[in-house]
């Protein structure tokens, strides 16, 4: 389960994460193990995007859930519990957005394209242009991608531009009378918020290639501030002022949950995991509070 909602997280919302077991601490209350995906928001704290857990018999004992066994013999059910919530939508929006409002990644924005007309008073031109735009979203209907065309016309095209950047859509299409007359269209893209001109003829592939460019875009932002953000510690003065700056901090830990909770009472910070899957986490070493052996590196932030 932990490598489907790290595939969800990684590949729909485009980011990253760490896949992990929690501490005996920090595991779900009753449970033998939890397994968890952390992901560091863009102000350096960890959101625990997603958790599996264990649980054993202890359920099926407190609640006196049993079943037949392939000897016809009682025994307690075992239990997993799995799922991700509604703090994915916040997760979402602290990831990726900027003050411009929603940058949403292709894959999971509901309207992936907006067509704004840019209309004046001549109705034939305008109409011409509301055709084309039409032509445009079955085009792109037709590959699978989603489409609205704004044609309020009681709002002017800039409130409309700052609205739908506001929601995050990926890809926003403006056209006017002089587009329709040199044959081109203007593409903005959310997620840099750089505008281009573009021929009209072969729009629906050239917008089919930019929505995985900024899918992949979002992605490589995201990944690249959480690898800058997360650092090797050795000593407890260290510790102590990095944890300040946010981020993931790599550090020995002796194992105990004393220790643990000695290092939350004095930083607020807490082991978001035991890494699972890298290797540069697996060296022998010193506790940064006890100085007593570890083999490990463990991943220490502070989180929502």
């Amino acid at each position: 389960m932990q490598e489907v909602y790290a595939n969800f997280a990684e590949n729909y919302m485009a980011m990253p994460v760490v896949k992990g077991v929690k501490s005996a601490s920090e595991r779900f209350a009753g449970a033998l193990d939890t397994y968890t995906i952390e992901a560091m928001m863009q102000d350096g704290k960890a959101l625990q995007a997603g958790t599996s857990h264990f649980l054993g018999q202890n359920f099926g004992k407190a609640f006196e859930v049993t079943f037949i066994d392939k000897n016809g013999k009682n025994d307690y059910a075992w239990a997993t519990s799995w799922g991700v919530s509604t703090r994915l939508m916040g997760a979402l929006i602290m990831a990726h957005g900027d003050d411009n409002g929603l940058v949403l990644p292709p894959k999971l924005a509901p309207i992936q394209v907006v067509m704004v007309p840019i209309t004046g008073k001549d109705e034939a031109v305008n109409n011409a242009i509301l055709d084309k735009m039409t032509a445009f979203k079955k085009e792109l209907e037709a590959k699978g991608i989603t489409v609205k065309i704004d044609s309020r016309d009681t709002l002017r095209p800039g409130f409309k531009f700052a609205e739908w950047e506001l929601k995050g859509v990926p890809v926003r299409l403006a056209m006017g009378g002089r587009d329709l007359e040199n044959g081109t269209v203007e593409l903005a893209r959310r997620d840099t918020c750089e505008k281009a001109s573009h021929p009209q003829e072969g729009v629906a592939d050239v917008i089919a290639a930019l929505l995985d460019e900024i899918q992949d875009n979002i992605y490589a932002k995201a990944l690249k501030f959480r690898d800058d953000n997360i650092r090797k510690v050795d000593t407890w003065e260290e510790f102590k002022e990095e944890i300040t700056k946010g981020g993931f901090l790599l550090c020995h830990w002796d194992g105990t949950p004393e220790t643990e909770e000695k290092i939350k009472e004095e930083t607020k910070a807490t082991i978001r995991c035991i890494p699972v899957d890298s290797a540069v986490c697996v060296e022998e070493g010193k506790c940064i509070y006890t100085g007593k052996p570890s083999s490990q590196r463990v991943l220490f932030a502070i989180s929502y």
